[in-house]
C-alpha cells in the first residue's frame, strides 16, 4: 500500500526504463561525432553527467546505478512501485529499443510503452507499425531536437500519417536535452516546429512534456493553434531556473488550467534509473500544486489519471 495515498487515482504518463545515452542523442549524436569525433562527444557527455550530480544531491536522491539493471529487472522493480503505490498504470516511453521494451513490460498489466526509434529512418512508419501491431506498444515518442531535418519536412509526412491512420498518441520532448553540457539549441528546439504537423494531422494526439521546458509561451501558442496538442507535467522541472521570471509549479498549473481546461494536461514524474526509480516526490509535489492553483477535484481527476486512460484506449477512461 501506499504510505498516504491521494484522493485521486494516478497514472504517470512519463517514465523511462533506463536507458543509454545513444537514445537521447539520436541522430544529432551521431552527425555531431562524424562531424567533430568521438572523443568530443564523449566530452560533453561527461560535461552532462558532471553537471547532474550537484542537482541529484541537492535533490537528495542517490546517484544512478552502474551499469543500470537489463529492461527486464527495471521492468519488475517499476511493477512492484505501482502495485505499491496503487498506481493505475506507469507508461514508458524509452527502453532500449522497441524490442527490448516491449519484452520487459509484457508480463506486467500496469505497464506500457511507446515505440521510440528514429523518425528520419525511411522504414520508421513501417517499423511503427510493426510495434504497434505486433509488440503491443501504444503509441511513439521522439526527443525533436535530436531530429536533424524540420518536424514539418515532407519526408515526415508518412510516419505521421502512420500515427494518424493507427490512432497512436505521440509524445514529443522540446527545449534543452539532457542536463548541463546537454543540447540547448537545434532546428526543433521550440514546440512551434511542431505547428504544420499538429494542422496537417489533426487526429493524432500530440503531448509535449515538462510544461514545454523553457518554451512555456511557444507551447501555448502551439496549444492555442491546434486543440490536439497536449502538455505534461513530468519531471522536476529545472528548467524553470533558467528562465525569468521563474514561473513556480502552481503558476503552470494555473496558466495551463485557465487556458485550456484540466482535458490537456497529463501528470507524469519523468522516472528513470535506479536505485531512485519511481519518484513518489514530484507526485506529492505536483499534486499540492494542482490543488493551491485552484483545480477542482473533477479536474484532478482528468489531470491525475482520467487523460492518460483516453488517450491510451485503457479500461476506466
Amino acid at each position: 500500500m501506499a504510505e498516504t495515498p491521494l484522493p485521486v487515482p494516478v497514472f504517470d504518463f512519463h517514465a523511462h526504463l533506463p536507458y543509454a545515452g545513444e537514445e537521447l542523442w539520436g541522430r544529432w549524436g551521431r552527425e555531431f561525432a562524424q562531424r567533430y569525433g568521438e572523443e568530443k562527444l564523449r566530452h560533453w557527455a561527461r560535461k552532462n553527467q558532471e553537471a547532474q550530480r550537484p542537482w541529484w544531491r541537492a535533490w537528495g536522491f542517490p546517484f544512478p546505478e552502474d551499469p543500470q539493471p537489463p529492461p527486464e529487472e527495471a521492468a519488475r522493480r517499476y511493477a512492484e512501485a505501482a502495485e505499491r503505490e496503487g498506481l493505475l498504470g506507469i507508461l514508458f516511453l524509452t527502453g532500449g529499443g522497441n524490442e527490448a521494451l516491449a519484452r520487459a513490460l509484457k508480463p506486467y498489466p500496469r505497464l506500457h510503452g511507446f515505440a521510440h526509434h528514429d523518425p528520419e529512418d525511411p522504414e520508421a512508419p513501417a517499423e511503427l507499425e510493426r510495434a504497434v501491431r505486433e509488440l503491443g506498444l501504444r503509441g511513439y515518442k521522439v526527443f525533436a531536437p535530436a531530429v536533424t531535418r524540420p518536424l514539418d519536412h515532407p519526408s515526415l509526412d508518412p510516419l505521421w500519417d502512420a500515427c494518424e491512420r493507427l490512432g497512436l498518441p505521440v509524445l514529443i520532448h522540446f527545449g534543452p536535452l539532457g542536463g548541463g553540457g546537454g543540447v540547448a539549441y537545434a532546428p526543433n528546439i521550440s514546440p512551434l516546429a511542431l505547428h504544420g504537423v499538429a494542422k496537417g494531422f489533426p487526429g493524432v494526439a500530440f503531448v509535449v512534456p515538462h510544461f514545454g521546458c523553457g518554451y512555456v509561451r511557444e507551447l501555448m501558442h502551439l496549444m492555442w493553434a491546434a486543440d490536439n496538442v497536449y502538455v505534461d507535467t513530468s519531471g522536476n522541472n529545472e528548467w524553470r531556473r533558467y528562465g525569468w521570471p521563474e514561473p513556480s509549479l502552481k503558476d503552470l498549473f494555473r496558466a495551463f488550467h485557465e487556458a485550456f481546461g484540466p482535458e490537456r494536461i497529463l501528470f507524469g514524474t519523468d522516472s528513470s534509473h535506479f536505485p531512485r526509480g519511481w519518484v513518489r516526490r514530484y507526485l506529492e509535489e505536483q499534486f499540492r500544486a494542482a490543488v493551491e492553483a485552484g483545480i477542482p477535484e473533477e479536474g484532478l481527476r482528468q489531470i491525475f489519471a482520467g487523460n492518460a486512460l483516453r488517450l491510451l484506449r485503457l479500461e476506466g477512461a
